[in-house]
């Protein structure tokens, strides 16, 4: 399995209580892609939002995303990490 952050763009006024609603969302299908979203950050004055995965591939990030309803904007690989 490889890591991936993924960026939204355009969300601009996020709550904590949206980013939360948004994260179970891809929790709740994400298994059906073999991937696990480990954690998603939020920045509501610029509207971005990150997601840290764990993923087969960009491909099964984007579907999870894309099926619960806010697809991601840019999806890269983390191959290095301290």
């Amino acid at each position: 399995m490889s890591r991936f952050m993924d960026v939204h763009h355009g969300m601009t006024g996020i709550t904590a209580e949206q980013l939360k609603q948004a994260h179970q969302a891809d929790l709740d299908i994400e298994n059906d892609e073999g991937v696990h979203f480990e954690k998603a950050w939020a920045d509501p004055k610029s509207g971005t939002v990150y997601c840290l995965s764990e993923a087969p591939s960009a491909d099964a990030v984007q579907r999870v995303h894309e099926r619960a309803g806010h697809p991601a904007d840019e999806v890269h690989a983390v191959p290095l990490a301290v």
